[in-house]
């Protein structure tokens, strides 16, 4: 019998933890002084009124190996193997502390997705719906390694403000892309964040470009799953998203989450990304 885990960084919806019986380890939330564990005690919307509302800075931090042996005992007791798919290794130091507590407790098998949000996600579920079908943990490790080539993250994020206090751009840049209405197309490229495509105009006009630059005229996208996954963002926006996506490709399931504290806490509210598979070559 096989468990499913993951970093709480995987960003799927309790519906698809609970369909799946996959069990999140929670990463660390740091307002200031005080620690809080992503999905436990603090939500996104708790952050943004941390930092928006009581000006405080906001930080994550990783698991440690010691929560990792704690958060795996249990599954071992009453499972024969347990797959674990962490954040990917250059975002986090969970992946290494992970693999040091399955060193201590060998029946598990830790994955680095390489990835973040959602990106990490298609890998989550792509697991558990292995292990249904009575895949054996190699088979579905090696599923996993040539599918994490293959996955496509990307967001667009409408204000840069969060980016600026987490050190990864600077006050005149925030500034001018504030003032030129530009929003960046962050992206995950061979297992780190990039800017890619920066987009100009209303959040809304933009986003509809990024759906066809990730989408239109390609033929080398898996249309099994796409997930859109959004921070804070509207009900009409989301639907317009879902509404273009559907105009230029048709997927057999398309999954709306939410993002979790890490990827608010780096790119604030109003932050929307879709996240599919590539078909293996």
């Amino acid at each position: 019998m096989i468990k499913i885990t993951a970093d709480s960084t995987c960003d799927l919806s309790p519906e698809l933890l609970a369909k799946y019986d996959i069990s999140l380890a929670p990463l660390h939330v740091l307002i200031e002084e005080d620690d809080f564990l992503d999905g436990v005690d603090i939500t996104p919307k708790d952050i943004f009124r941390y930092v928006s509302v009581e000006n405080k800075s906001c930080s994550t931090a990783a698991i440690n190996t010691y929560e990792y042996e704690q958060f795996f005992k249990p599954f071992t007791e009453t499972h024969e193997t347990i797959i674990h798919i962490s954040l990917g290794s250059q975002f986090s130091s969970c992946y290494q502390n992970a693999t040091l507590a399955a060193q201590e407790l060998k029946q598990i098998i830790v994955i680095d997705s390489q990835n973040l949000s959602s990106g990490s996600g298609l890998l989550v579920v792509e697991a558990a719906e292995l292990a249904r079908q009575g895949k054996s943990p190699q088979e579905i490790e090696a599923r996993l390694i040539a599918l994490i080539p293959e996955i496509e993250a990307s967001f667009v994020i409408d204000k840069m403000e969060y980016l600026k206090r987490g050190g990864r751009c600077s006050s005149i840049e925030a500034f001018g892309a504030t003032l030129l209405k530009i929003k960046p197309s962050i992206e995950v490229v061979n297992g780190k964040m990039e800017v890619g495509k920066k987009y100009r105009g209303n959040f809304k006009g933009c986003l509809e470009k990024y759906i066809k630059d990730r989408l239109a005229g390609r033929t080398d996208i898996d249309t099994s799953r796409i997930f859109i996954t959004h921070s804070e963002c509207s009900d009409e926006t989301v639907a317009s998203v879902k509404e273009a996506l559907s105009e230029l490709k048709q997927f057999d399931d398309v999954l709306i989450t939410k993002a979790g504290c890490t990827i608010s806490t780096h790119c604030g509210p109003n932050t929307l990304g879709i996240l599919f598979k590539r078909t293996i070559k």
